[in-house]
Parts: C-alpha cells; sequence; structure tokens
C-alpha cells in the first residue's frame, strides 16, 4: 500500500495499468457482443485466446510461465474491471477459472505439471476448471464421496461432480476425491484431462443466473488417471482446497461489492432520468434516502474487502474475516440489488436492462464458494 494525503492507497499505477488494460480488452472484445452471448448461454471458445494474447489470463501467475507476477490488488483490479465492463458475472466465472485450478499446481505440483498445464492455461490454449461440488453434498467438502482406488501406475476414479463451472469446455479438471479414509485426511487432488476413458460431461446446465457461463456435470465411469496426474501427497488435499477457498470467497466478496455498485449506479443514473407525478424520481425523499443507503454499505463492503486483502497481503491469518466479508458483501449485494430493481420498477423486470442480469447473477455469489450458513459456522469456530 502507498501512502497519500487522502489516507491510504490500495492501488498503485501498476495496478491502474492492468486495469486499463483489462477495461480496453473487455470493451472491445466482450460488452459489444454481451447481449447476445447471454441469450446464447455461451461465449466463443476463442475468447480464451484473445485473453491469454493480451495478458489478462496471467495476472498473479509467475513470469516464468508467462504471467505477470503481482500482489492481490493486481488480481481484484482485473476481477473489478472485467465485470464492470462486460456486467456479466458468468463470463468472468468462466473466463478466469483457472485463477482456482491452477494455484494448487503451483503450490505443490511437480516441475512437470507446472509445465504441462500452466503455461498452456495462461497463453488461452487449454481451458481448465475445477471439480469439488457433488450432487449429494455442496458444501459438505470433507465428506465427499468421489473415489479413486490405485492400480499399478494408475488411479480408477468413480462418482459424480456438479454445478462446475467450464466443465463442459476444460481440457483439464482439478478434481477433488477420496483416496484414503472418511473426513477431510482422506481427500486428493488429480488433474484428469479431457479424452480420458471413463471421464464424460453433460451438456451445460440451465440456470437461473450467470447465463454465459458454462456449468456441468461431470461423470467419472471406471476412468483411469495416471498417477503422475496426483497434485501433491495422497490424502493432502483437503489443504489445498481450504486455501483455494479462501482466495475465492475474497474473489466472491469483491464480485458482490462490483455487482452492487453497477446497480448503485444504473439506479442512480435512473433515479436522474425518469420522472412521476411530474417530477424527477431522485426529486422524491425516499428515492433518495434508498440511494444513500444504497451508496454507504457499498462503500463499508468494498473498503472491507480492500483492507482484507491488505491483512492477506501482509501475511495475516484472515480466516474469520474472509468468511465475513464474503456474507457481508453478498448482503449488501443483495440489498442493492433488489432496490435497484425496484427503483426501476417494471423496467427493472425487463431483459435488456443492465439491473435485471445483475439482480439474477447476483443471487450466485452468496452460494458458491461455500454458502452463507457454512461462512456463519467458520466465523463460530474463531469466536466459540
Amino acid at each position: 500500500m502507498a501512502e497519500s494525503k487522502s489516507g491510504i492507497e490500495y492501488f498503485t499505477k501498476e495496478h491502474d495499468m492492468v486495469r486499463r488494460a483489462v477495461k480496453d480488452f473487455m470493451k472491445k472484445e466482450v460488452a459489444p457482443f454481451i447481449e447476445e452471448w447471454e441469450e446464447e448461454g455461451t461465449f466463443p471458445i476463442e475468447l480464451y485466446k484473445k485473453a491469454g494474447d493480451v495478458g489478462i489470463l496471467g495476472i498473479g501467475f509467475p513470469e516464468e510461465f508467462g504471467g505477470t507476477p503481482g500482489d492481490i490488488f493486481l488480481e481484484i483490479a482485473r476481477a473489478e474491471e472485467m465485470v464492470k465492463a462486460s456486467g456479466s458475472g458468468g463470463l468472468c466465472s468462466s473466463l478466469s477459472m483457472m485463477s482456482l485450478a491452477l494455484p494448487p499446481v503451483l503450490r505443490s505440483g511437480s516441475v512437470e505439471q507446472k509445465e504441462k498445464w500452466i503455461r498452456p492455461c495462461i497463453d488461452g490454449d487449454m481451458i481448465a476448471a475445477m471439480a469439488i461440488t457433488e450432487p449429494s453434498g455442496g458444501s459438505d467438502v470433507a465428506n465427499l464421496q468421489t473415489t479413486a482406488v490405485k492400480e499399478g501406475d494408475h488411479y480408477v476414479i468413480n462418482g459424480n461432480k456438479t454445478f462446475i463451472t467450464a466443465g463442459s469446455r476444460a481440457d483439464i479438471v482439478l478434481t477433488a476425491v477420496r483416496t484414503g479414509g472418511p473426513g477431510a485426511k482422506g481427500i486428493s487432488l488429480f488433474m484428469i484431462e479431457k479424452g480420458t476413458p471413463g471421464f464424460s460431461t453433460s451438456t451445460p446446465l440451465k440456470k437461473m443466473g450467470w447465463w454465459a457461463s458454462d456449468t456441468a456435470e461431470l461423470y467419472f465411469d471406471n476412468c483411469k488417471v495416471p498417477a503422475e496426474n496426483l497434485i501433491g501427497e495422497e490424502n493432502m488435499g483437503f489443504y489445498e482446497i481450504m486455501t483455494n477457498f479462501q482466495s475465492e470467497r475474497i474473489s466472491m466478496a469483491v464480485m458482490a461489492a462490483t455487482t452492487a455498485q453497477m446497480a448503485y449506479e444504473e439506479a442512480l443514473k435512473y433515479s436522474k432520468e425518469r420522472e412521476a407525478f411530474g417530477k424527477k424520481l431522485s426529486g422524491f425523499q425516499v428515492t433518495r434516502h434508498k440511494l444513500v443507503d444504497m451508496a454507504t454499505l457499498i462503500e463499508v463492503s468494498r473498503e472491507f474487502n480492500y483492507r482484507l486483502a491488505a491483512k492477506l497481503k501482509a501475511g495475516i491469518d484472515v480466516g474469520k474475516e474472509t468468511s465475513m466479508a464474503k456474507n457481508f458483501a453478498c448482503t449488501v449485494s443483495d440489498k442493492v440489488t433488489h432496490e435497484a430493481v425496484q427503483i426501476f420498477g417494471g423496467y427493472g423486470f425487463m431483459r435488456g436492462y443492465l439491473v435485471e442480469r445483475l439482480y439474477r447473477d447476483n443471487r450466485i455469489l452468496s452460494i458458491g464458494g461455500g454458502t452463507s450458513e457454512i461462512m456463519k459456522e467458520i466465523i463460530s469456530a474463531y469466536i466459540f
């Protein structure tokens, strides 16, 4: 962080450069087409390569793999600009899934694994996904049922995964399986490659929101995966998943705060244009006070996210605060998107209006990366 006369600055000139690059890319390659892609429920696979060519996918990864190393604020800057320029949480989530799928490889993978998978994903030549959630239980990661049994130089994997972002089109999927006994200590991570015998996917699932994202079910039927695709040590995958969850939850909090900011800005603009009973909506105290409450909550949420990121950057344990920030940001986004639609009235219910998409896209944020209820259980463990 840099100090200024006005207080603490979380972002530097380097971060601002990334913001401009991401904003320019999204406005050129995504914004003109996002309404069409949302209606189609997908976006062109070529977008990964285009994003890779301009360096967007490699933000936060080491230079030796073609990435652009930097602190957590570099990733926050990218995330905020992707959402603001596109207005599509689904597209942004699908396009940046490698930021969840590859860190365990970076932390615990072999030299060969890093060379094989990280650079191609950064370049946009390969698409990565992460598969943890199962039909039998979403947030109960320690109880996952997909099994992997070692047979010679392979593991035979059986089970299902669901709600997997980028699942249908992924070339590689970092997959959590049970290699040991019950509970968290029996979980391992494998990278499963597209085309592996016994591995198949569903067609994209139809969802309430995040229409432009590819979300699928994955099936493993005596799927033979080379033992060399084990990431890190056997039965040590739960630690990697929990480390990943912390990053994912911060990302969700940032997306929620950005979603709320966009909905607020749309509502503020509309309130100055729309007339009712002979005056602008902004002329009514009830409207002004709604917008004041929205602005206040957003400011607090965003500042909490930034302060949390600063503490994480400084090496401070923020397990409790991460869950708090996600819950708070999602609660704020719930309220703000609701009020934005309310201010728009009937138009807020119509497709083609940004607040309509923000409202339905927002709903997944308090579920993904661990539900609000699970966040409260995590927080309570620190308190009691």
